[in-house]
């Protein structure tokens, strides 16, 4: 599929630089809080992520009804990589043609043996002087490797948040260090490119999927990733990759919630920046721990978000009915991103009318009916703007799919049980705060 008419958003004079006056450069997306492949920045409204021809297929096939409920798919592009004088890589966007290009699919095995490369550069700033840049070493190419190996001084940065991040470890204390991008981020593209570095000596073309970027309207966008299902390996997955799966939704909430936290960034409005949790934070947590990591995302680090419930709420029943209806469907290893603003302007009415509110409690020279008065709450029915999608499709399937062998009968129930676990937790998390 040509996309030249998709690429006419991609900003190619301001971006090009020295990979040509139709290239667009990419870098990693600053947003992305989970999931496997490396989410690349293609422009403020455009995502993309290396290209799987099942997920591609799956996109192109979807049912009305559930598009409502995924990103926007947007076409293909060709992605290569392009030297500069200093021994830098860019990964460099172009429309895509037919020609010999390197999809996911056929990607070598991570754990099979490197080759040595020259290190790379997402991008190389063409304006040193003006920004701080964050830099990412490639060095090391472990996928089980801290993300703290991923902070030496090696590769440029140019675009990143004016909100700083703060990953949370795993004995729930905060890191020292503030960042200006979510840190998984950039631990998927360390990955991706030691994957992608590793192809056939001659191949340089790769395919990549472009999806809408479906946290461009939130100034401030909160993201939970969450595993869906009670299985996450697909029909075509070796006996031993499926037994790996298995045990993973054996031991954590996949089994006896059908979800579980892949990934989490909630802005803090006492702190002014993202705390962040990771995927493997999820799969250690037991129901309770769930629920508090549910709780959690729904804090804002002074009061609990009670007015994303309803709306979620909403988004999450919908969702469920329109899963409901699709026979044969199944979406293995999928997961689902809950998304709100975590600075909208109902959040900044409730700071500004609590200070008030302070101010007149401590004014005695009010009168008592004045300093007690509750009438500046903001009205229930101004509610805020939530977002709830499905995405990552590599390994999903239905009835006629691309020939697939096994063919499954009714619903996807562990992805129903999943949401119905997930309303359950909301609905009583709002009993209790209300």
């Amino acid at each position: 599929m040509c996309v030249c008419q998709t690429m006419e958003v991609g900003k190619y004079g301001k971006n090009a630089s020295r990979a040509g006056e139709r290239g667009v450069l990419l870098e990693p997306f600053i947003h992305q809080v989970g999931g496997h492949s490396s989410m690349m920045r293609y422009d403020d409204h455009t995502v993309c992520k290396p290209l799987i021809s099942r997920e591609q297929r799956f996109y192109e096939s979807l049912p009305p009804e559930m598009k409502e409920f995924t990103p926007e798919y947007k076409g293909v592009v060709s992605v290569c990589f392009e030297g500069d004088s200093d021994g830098y890589i860019n990964l460099v966007a172009y429309p895509y043609v037919e020609s010999e290009v390197l999809e996911q699919d056929d990607m070598p095995e991570r754990d099979q043996p490197r080759r040595k490369h020259s290190r790379r550069s997402l991008h190389r700033s063409s304006s040193v002087g003006e920004h701080k840049e964050e830099r990412l070493g490639l060095a090391g190419d472990n996928p089980e490797s801290s993300i703290q190996e991923t902070k030496s001084p090696k590769v440029e940065l140019h675009i990143h948040s004016d909100v700083p991040f703060q990953m949370l470890d795993g004995n729930s204390g905060l890191s020292s260090e503030k960042i200006s991008y979510n840190p998984w981020s950039l631990r998927c593209h360390k990955q991706q490119l030691s994957r992608m570095r590793s192809e056939s000596k001659d191949r340089k073309l790769y395919k990549f999927l472009l999806l809408e970027n479906v946290v461009h309207h939130f100034r401030f966008p909160c993201v939970l990733d969450l595993k869906m299902g009670t299985r996450q390996h697909g029909d075509d997955a070796s006996e031993e990759k499926a037994a790996r799966q298995m045990k993973k939704c054996e031991q954590s909430t996949s089994a006896t919630l059908g979800v579980r936290v892949c990934g989490m960034q909630v802005y803090q409005l006492d702190t002014g920046h993202y705390l962040c949790r990771n995927k493997y934070y999820g799969r250690g947590l037991s129901i309770e721990g769930f629920r508090n990591a549910l709780y959690q995302y729904l804090h804002n680090g002074l009061e609990l978000r009670k007015d994303l419930f309803e709306p979620i709420l909403a988004k999450l029943r919908s969702l469920k009915a329109v899963l409901e209806r699709q026979a044969s469907y199944r979406f293995y290893s999928s997961s689902l991103l809950i998304i709100y603003d975590g600075k909208d302007n109902r959040a900044g009415m409730f700071m500004e009318r609590r200070a008030e509110m302070r101010l007149k409690r401590v004014d005695t020279s009010l009168p008592e009916s004045l300093q007690d008065d509750t009438s500046t709450e903001p009205s229930p029915s101004a509610l805020p703007k939530v977002d709830v999608r499905m995405i990552d499709f590599a390994h999903s399937t239905f009835k006629g799919f691309r020939d697939d062998p096994t063919v499954h009968d009714g619903p996807d129930m562990g992805y129903v049980f999943g949401l119905e676990s997930l309303i359950n937790i909301m609905e009583q998390m709002r009993e209790e705060n209300q």
